[in-house]
């Protein structure tokens, strides 16, 4: 068994990601990625992506204010959702629980940005505690 009390502590490591799409006029989905992986010691113990979305009805916002309420504002509120699907999915295959931190979708966000004006596009990968 790869967690018995004897053996070397995992490491996890998250990367999240967020994006968005307008459904129709002033529909909007926005999806929280996150892919857990757990390693003991160079052995991948588990490995789980999950995507929690929600659907929002915005109206009346400016559109230079769109992007951080989608990306940061409504991420916030899907965010909780994913974490407690995720913690059940492990707990349910017998892994011990891995509760998730809140994160900084503001932070992300920024990442986001500055990649999109160095060219690249990926999400935030966070190193477990």
């Amino acid at each position: 068994m790869l967690f018995r009390s004897d053996s070397q502590q995992p490491s996890v490591e998250a990367a999240f990601d967020v994006s968005a799409l307008q459904i129709v006029e002033g529909i909007h989905e926005t999806s929280v990625t996150v892919t857990l992986t757990t390693r003991v010691g160079d052995k991948v113990a588990f490995l789980i992506e999950t995507t929690q979305a929600g659907i929002f009805e915005i109206r009346n916002v400016p559109a230079d204010q769109m992007d951080v309420l989608l990306h940061v504002v409504c991420a916030n509120i899907v965010f909780p959702y994913l974490r407690a699907n995720l913690a059940d999915a492990i707990q349910r295959t017998g892994f011990p629980p891995i509760h998730l931190a809140d994160i900084d979708f503001g932070a992300i966000h920024q990442q986001r940005l500055a990649q999109q004006g160095g060219g690249a596009n990926s999400g935030l990968i966070v190193p477990g505690r």
